[in-house]
């Protein structure tokens, strides 16, 4: 058997995480339970008022010995996604944060892709491993396969209904800290079953990583380059907003990471005055990063590419604008407020957001595109980037490519969004304040299907290509 491994000197140790009493642990839960109640538009959408009853009694129930901010936040994570929204989640407290780093490691020391029943390489801590090479499939760990592993992790994700493809990219994105929250550090070795090159399944260990503190600072130090603040705002931008233009193929491609910040509108009004007057005949737009955010930057962005007048959505209501466990909610005051003069008390008691229900947003008559449209979505597409591309898919020059989207093509449970702080634990809850049907006849429980469905593949991944990108260019190719 191959062991791969790296002369590591050990980390400094820090002392065990505290535990936390029972009694404490159970009253968060209870206090959650009642603020969830009183004021989440959609803790019954998915799932039934007697089986969140049920889960709720029953983490009660299994509680009992002390935990610590990890075990505790795993046993809340689960019992979360039960709701199946999205926006529900759980995250660390504001202490455990600001100590977070010191019990980073010992890890799994590979980072993996997820997808399906996949697992596949993306690359190792160890510079000299020459078995876990970028793209080799693994086929167990542990003993455990990988579609043992996704099923357990997907338990502690939260979602919108049923989509997997969201939990699929949020382990992708860290799965040595996935790995390590739910079947901890005790394992001072893995062992790894995979494909070698001839597709023939191998075994061999790999030791857990574990860098030098001071190390890490160095590294740091030696290679990040000086910048200008100046040039710190520019690369922040970039990261948000990016366009790059091949004039020889006529194609524009759009980088768009979110609908916050990164002065959006004028991005938008620059970037359509310039393929107007370069008369661009075809526009990628890469969402794949994109989770939402502003709904109106979403709207702004949608009203250069519709083709006909569209509303956010049939229906935006709360059940309720009374905020009766105010001191748990923050910022309770601002969002209250929002509420009181924003929405609207209707004759079927919900409060309604009237005016993304009525209005309706024509095209821009200025800058508008007509060109070709590429829209790239995967499973961090989620929220108003999922709204942005399903107002537009079905247009006769859409196509929208890559794989299910992570938000809710019904719609999703969002616009206002407090935290819960629990007051024992610290743990903090979101609390999306309205539900937002987009359309009402769409199928419930799924993110939005692609046109053209691209898959991951461990060829793309060991090659370094991006296998989405290529399909878009292969269109536009064969389409002159």
């Amino acid at each position: 058997m191959l062991i791969v491994s790296a002369s590591v000197p050990a980390q400094n140790f820090y002392p065990p995480l505290p535990k936390m009493a029972v009694a404490d642990l159970k009253e968060d839960i209870r206090i959650l339970k009642k603020v969830l109640e009183a004021n989440h538009p959609s803790l019954y959408w998915y799932t039934s008022k007697d089986s969140i009853d049920y889960y709720f009694e029953t983490t009660i129930a299994n509680i009992t010995d002390s935990l610590n901010e990890v075990e505790y936040k795993n046993r809340l994570s689960k019992l979360i996604a039960t709701i199946r929204c999205g926006h529900t989640t759980v995250r660390f407290s504001k202490a455990y944060g600001k100590i977070a780093n010191r019990y980073r490691f010992p890890q799994f020391p590979l980072a993996l892709k997820a997808w399906d029943d996949s697992l596949v390489v993306l690359g190792s801590a160890y510079n000299n491993d020459s078995i876990f090479k970028r793209g080799t499939i693994v086929t167990a760990i542990n003993g455990r396969s990988p579609v043992e592993i996704l099923d357990t992790l997907y338990q502690y994700i939260s979602t919108d209904g049923y989509i997997t493809n969201h939990k699929s990219q949020v382990i992708s994105g860290n799965f040595p800290g996935w790995y390590k929250t739910i079947w901890g550090d005790g394992d001072s070795i893995y062992v790894i079953q995979y494909l070698d090159s001839l597709g023939q399944e191998r075994e061999a260990s790999i030791k857990a990583y574990r860098p030098i503190k001071d190390t890490i600072k160095k590294q740091i130090r030696d290679t990040t380059p000086t910048l200008t603040r100046r040039e710190i705002r520019k690369l922040r931008l970039l990261n948000k907003r990016s366009m790059l233009i091949d004039t020889l193929h006529s194609t524009a491609f759009i980088r768009l990471t979110t609908f916050s910040g990164g002065r959006l509108k004028t991005f938008f009004r620059r970037s359509f005055k310039t393929l107007n007057r370069l008369s661009i005949a075809n526009l990628v737009i890469d969402l794949r990063e994109n989770g939402g955010g502003n709904v109106n930057n979403s709207i702004d962005l949608t009203r250069y590419l519709i083709n006909k007048p569209f509303k956010v959505g049939d229906s935006i209501v709360a059940f309720s604008r009374r905020m009766q466990y105010s001191r748990y909610i923050k910022p309770s005051f601002i969002y209250w407020l929002a509420m009181n003069f924003g929405g609207k008390k209707m004759k079927d008691g919900k409060i309604h957001y009237r005016r993304y229900e009525q209005h309706q947003y024509k095209p821009a008559t200025k800058h508008h595109y007509d060109g070709k449209l590429y829209l790239i979505q995967g499973g961090y597409t989620f929220s108003a980037a999922t709204m942005f591309i399903s107002h537009l898919q079905g247009q006769s020059n859409v196509k929208v490519l890559g794989e299910e989207s992570g938000g809710g093509y019904y719609g999703n449970s969002a616009m206002h969004i407090p935290k819960i702080t629990l007051p024992n634990s610290g743990l903090i809850v979101s609390l999306p304040l309205y539900r937002l049907v987009i359309d009402k006849s769409r199928l419930k429980g799924r993110g939005i299907m692609p046109d053209i469905t691209i898959k991951p593949s461990s060829q793309a991944i060991r090659e370094g290509y991006d296998i989405k990108l290529r399909e878009v260019r292969r269109m536009i190719d064969s389409s002159r």
